[in-house]
């Protein structure tokens, strides 16, 4: 049972008399893809050939393709995110708005400084084009004129 007066750290670090809190750089990764993906303009996290070989042998899990995350010497965040931005979004602009997203939600949820978050652009999509049956949606909204005389 907690004291009456009792106040959850705000950091890893507020309380170390009742024991370490570490978040492995997995969850840090999970947290960055989620804030990148909620950007309006960024059509997907990861993707590049490297993070697809990666996955391969390395068996990292999906979530954190696309993501780095280390600390500098005085334990704040250094990360990289890799980007698919949709087709006619600003980049710079998108590019702008992810690193504060990720900062926010890091700081928020983790308490620990981000020293900083590269961006890194791989690619445009075109909406919809990660769907699997998007080919075959296109062809379905052109109306079939054959005529079988």
């Amino acid at each position: 049972m907690q004291p009456t007066d009792f106040t959850p750290p705000t950091s890893v670090d507020d309380q170390p008399e009742l024991g370490d809190i570490k978040i492995n750089h997995t969850v840090i990764a999970s947290i960055v893809r989620l804030a990148s993906l909620q950007v309006p303009g960024v059509a997907g996290v990861g993707g590049g050939i490297v993070d697809g070989i990666t996955e391969i042998f390395a068996k990292r899990e999906a979530d954190h393709r696309g993501v780095r995350v280390a600390e500098n010497s005085e334990g704040a965040y250094v990360i990289e995110v890799r980007l698919i931005i949709a087709y006619g979004s600003e980049i710079g602009k998108t590019a702008y708005d992810v690193q504060l997203a990720v900062r926010k939600q890091i700081i928020a949820m983790t308490g620990q400084d981000v020293a900083k978050v590269d961006v890194i652009i791989e690619g445009v999509r075109l909406p919809g084009d990660n769907a699997p049956s998007a080919a075959g949606k296109a062809d379905e909204a052109w109306p079939d004129l054959s005529t079988d005389a």
